[in-house]
């Protein structure tokens, strides 16, 4: 029973927030008119852009972590993984995600290690990032923590959060658990050093965040300021991460609470529908693009490993390379 509340869960969040912004929250009269004062096809294609990007710089990233740590696994099987993977983000990221992180730990011999390395270290740099982003914007925001207590909260349990992790770390709770999953032999091979880089590429990720949200804001009439997304933008990826369809009630009431004050309610619901709207469309296209090429590759690498033969690099060839 247990079990069953817990998958249960998501679905009842989805189908409240669903509930509230498309039955209660959207005054859908007004959204027309919101639409028709953006540029819409500047801000159709800057969020193409947008979402293209993201997902190259991710497996980019996720590649270039497996390929630093555990194996030099070619970059291109690990985006077309990624992009079959994308089909399923249609529905959901958490689906998705778990999608990818399956059909990486079939490429890569240390299965375990893989998708570990794969979520881990990504995960925290980008947290560590937005952290520090937020922290850092809040000082510098009109008003202070006094008149930006959203801000003010998200930083003070990102680092509650940082100060747990450190204490649990200090009393071996960490140890043990990778003592248990049997991941001390990679663990030891990772030094600061060595993850600095990546921390450095979601250094520039996250300006190209802020710059590319912002464009996309004002070719929608909703002139954001730069430093209220700097600040805000951290707490829409938690927000988003909270189990949705499609990212749809959540981005939506994230972003027209996060920004209110900067554009018409209905220009606010307006942006966050639509982006959702576009995403949606480049994640069944990206899916759709990759899915094929990246069952034969699954397939194909699952079969070789059930033989005990020798895995090929690269089981699939682009017809340039004939």
């Amino acid at each position: 029973m247990k079990n069953v509340r817990r998958q249960l869960l998501p679905w009842l969040i989805t189908a409240g927030a669903l509930g509230y912004v498309f039955g209660y929250a959207i005054d859908w009269a007004a959204i027309p008119a919101a639409t028709e004062r953006a540029n819409l096809p500047l801000f159709i294609g800057i969020t193409v852009f947008d979402k293209i990007a993201f997902f190259l710089f991710w497996g980019l990233i996720q590649a270039g972590v497996i390929r630093k740590f555990i194996e030099r696994v070619p970059v291109r099987d690990v985006l077309q993984v990624k992009g079959g993977a994308e089909l399923v983000r249609t529905v959901n990221n958490g689906l998705a995600d778990a999608a990818f992180l399956y059909g990486l730990s079939l490429l890569v011999p240390g299965r375990l290690a893989a998708v570990v390395m794969a979520s881990t270290i990504p995960f925290a740099c980008h947290f560590g990032v937005l952290l520090l982003q937020a922290t850092v914007s809040l000082w510098l925001l009109p008003g202070g923590v006094s008149e930006n207590t959203d801000v003010a909260t998200a930083v003070a349990l990102g680092w509650s959060l940082v100060a747990t992790s450190l204490i649990a770390g200090h009393f071996g709770v960490w140890r043990r658990l990778i003592s248990t999953l049997g991941l001390g032999t990679w663990v030891g091979r990772v030094r600061l050093r060595e993850v600095l880089p990546f921390v450095g590429w979601f250094v520039l990720f996250a300006v190209f965040d802020v710059t590319i949200q912002g464009l996309a804001s004002r070719s929608f009439g909703v002139p954001i300021s730069w430093l209220a997304l700097t600040a805000r933008l951290p707490i829409l990826y938690v927000a988003i991460s909270i189990p949705s369809l499609g990212n749809f009630g959540t981005r939506e009431i994230a972003w027209a609470n996060l920004f209110e004050g900067y554009g018409e309610d209905a220009a606010l619901y307006a942006f966050a529908l639509w982006t959702n709207v576009i995403f949606l469309v480049m994640h069944a296209l990206i899916g759709a693009l990759f899915f094929s090429r990246a069952i034969t590759l699954v397939r194909g690498v699952r079969q070789a490993r059930q033989e005990g033969e020798e895995i090929r690099r690269p089981l699939l060839r682009d017809a340039a390379d004939r």
